[in-house]
């Protein structure tokens, strides 16, 4: 079949040939996560479609070959390089998000009074796209810094759809395969854990074999997703990992005062990484001494995936800024690089009192259908859409308003034929699909060390829901097929 083709099954011979297949493959080989309320031994499918899903093979590839671009820039920014730009940013706009940036940014002026030893960062890079339906190019949608999910089923969910169509499972009434060419596999859950890996192999430890630690949430339901790549880092590279929350880290670790060294307090094995799949939201900072851990690590001699600058510059109000060209152009002086850049930018506007934050808040209340809200937050149900842009407005103090920024919706393609499957229930519904592509950037002050694209992810919602996390509850995890 071609490509661009999808199987055209019943809902009865879904239930009565793939259903089980889909299930049974999926807890054999991880493609999983807990429910909420859960026991520790009882997971379930993740949320999938059942269909790969068609994407323009030239707008795949740009993404694929912009990437390193965009882990070049942001390691640029995050060196603070051209007379602190990122800080002098960032300051302006951490007082009106008091709650969190405010918070991170007063932890990174004080992590800089302690004084921070490790001078290698890693970033650990998300790039997510939407196709636009208009022009069919790849626009972005965000820019992510920390917590980057799904690297490890978005590997699976590439090879069960591959599965199900080597197995005939697309084409039962024949037993043979549905697809003519090769469903392509994202490398992310194996790519991640390479990037871990380097940085470990650039720390200089004290002790043989030092270890890497995941900063996680209390109760993670998606920690079969973070297991995957940890499992790959242990047999690719024989690197140990362990696992703590935020509120942990002043009984699982220990930072020797003089070296700022970081242990595992059981072991007294050395901590050369910590990753963080946490401290992306308020809600991952449970007390005062989870903020006050934060900057321990911080300032411990680990490399940090990301450091607090590296988080900050994360911020949509620094993607919004990036979409001026000359403020580009200072971190990215090659011109057909930057235009490469500049290609996948949407218009956005910050709402403040410069004279595109003025236009910026005129467009919010006369012409909000084409556009979303965005605040400085992470992790899926934040943002506002459309209409209920005024009113949410006209509830916050106008200085306040400053804490968003207003972006240009994209218009994607609305795909009519896949099946998004949730435990034993199946949706017919149009959906959306956004591109993430992951990448790895390790970097000190002045040199980029490593610099690699590390696979992608593809995740799809109803097209009547605005949200996409899977996480979350918006969305699914989901694989491509290139037309």
């Amino acid at each position: 079949m071609a490509s661009s083709d999808t199987p055209s099954l019943s809902d009865e011979v879904i239930r009565d040939q793939l259903l089980s297949a889909v299930h049974q493959w999926s807890l054999s080989n991880g493609l999983v996560m807990y429910q909420p309320n859960f026991k520790l031994e009882s997971a379930s499918t993740a949320p999938i479609t059942l269909y790969p899903t068609p994407m323009p093979k030239v707008s795949f590839e740009n993404a694929i070959a912009v990437q390193s671009a965009y882990n070049e820039l942001y390691s640029k920014i995050s060196q603070n390089s051209n007379d602190q730009w990122l800080s002098r940013e960032v300051a302006k706009f951490a007082e009106f998000d008091h709650d969190f940036t405010g918070k991170l940014w007063n932890l990174y002026l004080r992590s800089l009074k302690e004084g921070c030893f490790q001078k290698l960062r890693l970033g650990v890079f998300r790039s997510d796209y939407l196709v636009d339906k208009k022009q069919n190019e790849i626009k972005q949608v965000e820019f992510n810094t920390i917590s980057v999910s799904f690297g490890g089923l978005s590997t699976k969910i590439g090879e069960l759809h591959n599965y199900l169509n080597k197995s005939g499972k697309y084409a039962p009434a024949e037993g043979s395969a549905f697809y003519s060419n090769e469903i392509p596999i994202s490398k992310s859950a194996f790519a991640l854990a390479d990037g871990l890996a380097t940085a470990v192999r650039h720390y200089d430890s004290l002790q043989k074999n030092p270890i890497v630690a995941f900063v996680v949430q209390e109760g993670e339901r998606n920690v079969f997703d973070q297991r995957l790549i940890e499992y790959n880092l242990l047999q690719a590279h024989g690197i140990q990992t362990v696992r703590f929350t935020l509120e942990e880290v002043n009984t699982h670790t220990r930072v020797d005062s003089k070296s700022k060294r970081l242990f595992w307090r059981t072991t007294g094995q050395e901590i050369a990484v910590v990753l963080f799949r946490s401290a992306y939201s308020p809600s991952d900072f449970k007390t005062e001494q989870s903020w006050e851990n934060r900057l321990t690590l911080e300032t411990s001699y680990a490399i940090k995936a990301p450091d607090l600058l590296t988080q900050l510059a994360g911020t949509k109000k620094i993607q919004q800024l990036l979409t001026d060209e000359q403020t580009l152009r200072m971190f990215v002086p090659e011109e057909m690089q930057r235009e490469r850049l500049l290609s996948t930018f949407v218009k956005m506007y910050p709402l403040d009192n410069s004279s595109l934050g003025k236009e910026g808040k005129r467009l919010a209340f006369e012409d909000p259908s084409r556009f979303v809200l965005k605040p400085q937050r992470e992790g899926g149900g934040n943002n506002i859409y459309k209409e209920d842009i005024p009113a949410a407005l006209k509830e916050l103090d106008e200085e306040e308003w400053s804490a968003y920024i207003l972006m240009e919706l994209i218009e994607p393609e609305p795909n009519q034929k896949n099946v998004i499957i949730r435990g034993e229930k199946l949706y017919r519904e149009p959906i959306l699909s956004e591109l993430g592509i992951f990448g790895c950037v390790l970097f000190d002050e002045t040199k980029i060390h490593y610099n690699e694209c590390a696979g992608w992810l593809l995740r799809s919602k109803f097209n009547s829901s605005n949200e996409g996390g899977v996480a979350a509850g918006f969305g699914c995890v989901d694989s491509l097929i290139l037309k």
